[in-house]
Formats: C-alpha cells, structure tokens, sequence
C-alpha cells in the first residue's frame, strides 16, 4: 500500500475524463434503478419531469467530486500519494455525497414520507458507493490500459529505431509514435510522400502493396536509414537499394529501375546523389 498511486491517475486530461464519465454513469443509475426512494418524492410527475428533477441532483452531487479532484490535484502537486492514501480519499468522497444524498432526500422533497435520516445515510452510502466505484474502476482499467499501449508502442519503436537488422523486420510508427505496420525489408520497395504523409510501397503476395501512414519522410529518413539498406534519393522518395536493379544516367537525370513488378522509375535527385552512391557501394555486391 505504500506503492505510489501511477500518474496516470492524477493527469489532468484523464481526470477530467473520468468526472465526465462518473457524471454519465451516475444519470444512467439514478434514472434506470431509482435509488434512494427519489421516484417516490413526486409520484404524479412524469417520467421527463422526474429525468430533469433527478439529473439535476445527480449533477450537483457531483460537485463534490469536482471540488475534490480539484484539491487533490492541488495537493499531488508538491505531495505524492500512495495507494492507501488514495483509498481513503476516494472514501471521503463517497461519505460527503452520501451526507449531500441523505440531506436532500430527508429535508428537500415535500410530501413525501418521513424518513429516517440514519436509514436514508445508509442506503445513500450503499448507492453513492456503486456511483462512484463502478466507474472509477473502469476508469483506472481504462487509463491501466491505455499506459500499457503506450509504452509497448514506445518499446517497439526504440527497437525500430535502434535494433533494426539489415534483413529483418522493420516497423512504422505514425506521428504519435504508435505502430501501424511492419515489414520485411526483403519486401520493401520505396516509400514516397506527400505533406505530412506516406506511403509504404511493398511486396505482398506477389504485387505491389500500399500503406498510407500519417508520418513525414524526414523523420524516416532520420530513424529508418541507419544500418539498413534504405536511403533518401529525392524530397519525395526512400528506396530500398537491395530494390535497384539499374542505376541509369540520362540527360534528364538519374534514375534508379526498382526489381519489382510495375515499380516506377525513381529519380534521384543532386541533393542526394553523393548519399546515394555512398551507401550504393556499401551494399551492392
């Protein structure tokens, strides 16, 4: 328990996302399973009147999760908490909208019959906890998850960029850093771009494959290039040299003819050329 609680937990996007979702889930309780009696505070409304009536005690019971998370971040500022202190947070939470739930259901609806306020504690207690555990559970599942994701999609892409063998397996990630597709560098061909994307020309089954990633060349060109045969020949393409079967000169320029079916001609540009001769005779044979 003296394990301190992840960041996650404490970030301001997620914890904004969590009241929204607490808010959601906690219309949908009161409205679907009626707790504390509040169907019975005004039984000849109709049901939109009692929805208007019930989200709006909902929603101002959930203040005191807003007023709280707010101290919390306050407090996790200069303080970090642990796991137990965190369990009793959430617990203070659960006893002052129980107090806010047993008050209004005992002193604000008129007409209604006299309860016990210690009863109505108790039963507030009992649903405020559903309220708030349910989807604060699934939230920290949630936000568990998606960490993970993260910093999977980190560690491949550390190996991408540092563990890439001349033959193997080579990954993209988009602009984010998540993965989108890998494949063997005996299958790839050249990649060109436009703007802020590319696109990944590969051999698949035989025939020419496409893949559009959200990825500039230059951060390829940058992170893909080193100990592989791909290498920037113009501002617009990367091509696999274990590809050219031709490298040709013409008045038009230089060009270089790729081994695969229906495979365009790519030029290479003056920019690159001293680049592409260099690592051309580090790897052909």
């Amino acid at each position: 328990m003296d394990q301190k609680i992840p960041y996650y937990l404490l970030e301001k996007r997620n914890t904004i996302h969590m009241i929204l979702f607490t808010a959601f889930f906690a219309l949908l309780f009161i409205n679907i399973f009626q707790p504390f009696g509040s169907r019975n505070w005004y039984p000849n409304v109709s049901d939109f009147n009692y929805f208007f009536f019930s989200s709006l005690i909902i929603l101002t019971g959930m203040l005191v999760v807003v007023i709280s998370r707010l101290f919390l971040g306050l407090h996790t500022r200069k303080n970090e908490i642990n796991y137990l202190q965190y369990a009793v947070w959430v617990f203070a939470e659960i006893i002052a909208m129980s107090m806010f739930y047993a008050l209004f259901s005992k002193f604000v609806p008129k007409g209604g019959e006299e309860r016990d306020f210690f009863i109505l504690l108790k039963n507030s207690a009992i649903n405020t906890s559903l309220v708030l555990l349910i989807p604060y559970t699934m939230s920290f599942l949630y936000f568990s998850w998606k960490d993970k994701n993260r910093l999977l999609n980190e560690r491949v892409a550390q190996r991408t960029l540092t563990e890439i063998p001349k033959k193997g397996l080579i990954g993209f990630t988009d602009e984010k850093g998540e993965l989108k597709i890998s494949i063997m560098l005996d299958n790839l061909i050249y990649i060109d771009s436009a703007d802020n994307y590319a696109t990944i020309h590969y051999i698949n089954k035989e025939k020419i494959a496409n893949f559009l990633i959200r990825n500039s060349l230059k951060w390829m060109e940058e992170n893909l290039t080193k100990e592989t045969p791909l290498v920037r020949c113009h501002r617009s393409y990367i091509i696999n040299l274990d590809k050219v079967k031709v490298l040709r000169k013409t008045k038009a320029g230089i060009f270089l003819e790729l081994d695969a079916p229906n495979a365009p001609d790519i030029p290479v540009s003056k920019t690159y050329y001293e680049k592409v001769m260099e690592k051309f005779s580090q790897y052909s044979i």
